[in-house]
């Protein structure tokens, strides 16, 4: 079985509802579950907040957030995570912020640098990775990692 829709499978088996707020991987993730049938019993929804505008306006990242620590940061990640929470109550909310390339990076934030946050049972986790490769190839990466840490988490 594909991991997919295993991680699918296990959602709707443990009625587990799931929410996204994504920047860098910009609805891969949502995408991922939505593309398989039965993902409407569990799949709340999404958002994809690539500017830092709507970062603020439909996910309530804090300007000085975005100033004092950047979007691609721990902090957005995690601020992203609270903002897509109080929308919808899912019981799992994962956001992803990061630089998929080919170009933005920089020496303190290099291309394929990506902060997942996971927000489950009132705990919130932020993972710093760095995967390597094209952009579609970082934005696969991380959400096959995501799939992959699903799978452990529930």
């Amino acid at each position: 079985m594909l991991l997919y829709k295993k991680i699918l499978t296990k959602l709707i088996n443990k009625n587990i509802s799931i929410s996204t707020a994504e920047s860098c991987t910009g609805g891969l993730l949502a995408y991922s579950f939505v593309k398989n049938t039965g993902s409407s019993k569990i799949f709340l929804g999404g958002y994809i907040a690539y500017s830092n505008q709507l970062k603020i306006n439909d996910l309530n990242v804090k300007k000085i957030t975005l100033n004092n620590h950047g979007a691609v940061s721990k902090e957005t990640a995690a601020e992203m995570i609270d903002g897509i929470y109080k929308k919808n109550k899912a019981k799992i909310c994962i956001s992803t912020t990061g630089i998929a390339g080919p170009k933005g990076g920089t020496d303190d934030k290099p291309i394929g640098l990506i902060f997942i946050g996971i927000r489950f049972k009132g705990k919130i986790k932020i993972i710093k990775k760095n995967f390597e490769g094209t952009r579609l190839q970082i934005q696969k990466k991380c959400v096959n990692f995501i799939f992959q840490y699903l799978d452990n988490l529930i």
